[in-house]
């Protein structure tokens, strides 16, 4: 078992999944991260943590985005003789690399969520300015 990372981490790579994952198995592409299957062990750290909601267990994984676990899977596949590493460009696989460019909304979201969220942490309401 696996998780998948599917479309929505497109033109985002939060990266929040990089920092949470206790086996270093979530790599870098040009336009998305990807999930090495053989390397995950299926310990569920990453998906919390994806701000866009973009990790799934493969078995939850959403019908219009089960392609996405043959994605990851192939991005690892050796091209000849490799010993499963990423693809040495760090490209993406064709299908991602073939979207058009995804909306970065979800990006400008996040950043403004987390900056209310920390001024509202510094905020002192017995005594305001």
């Amino acid at each position: 078992m696996t998780y998948v990372i599917a479309q929505p981490c497109v033109d985002v790579k939060d990266r929040a999944c990089v920092l949470e994952c206790p086996v270093d198995c979530i790599y870098e592409g040009e336009r998305t991260l990807y999930i090495n299957p053989t390397e995950c062990v299926d310990c569920h750290a990453c998906e919390p943590a994806c701000p866009v909601e973009a990790i799934f267990h493969e078995d939850e994984l959403p019908q219009y985005w089960a392609h996405y676990l043959s994605v990851n899977a192939e991005y690892f596949d050796p091209p000849s003789g490799a010993d499963g590493e990423p693809p040495a460009t760090h490209g993406d696989h064709p299908l991602v690399a073939g979207l058009p460019p995804q909306s970065s909304s979800h990006k400008k979201d996040i950043a403004v969520f987390t900056i209310r969220k920390e001024e509202a942490a510094d905020a002192d309401l017995w005594f305001p300015s």
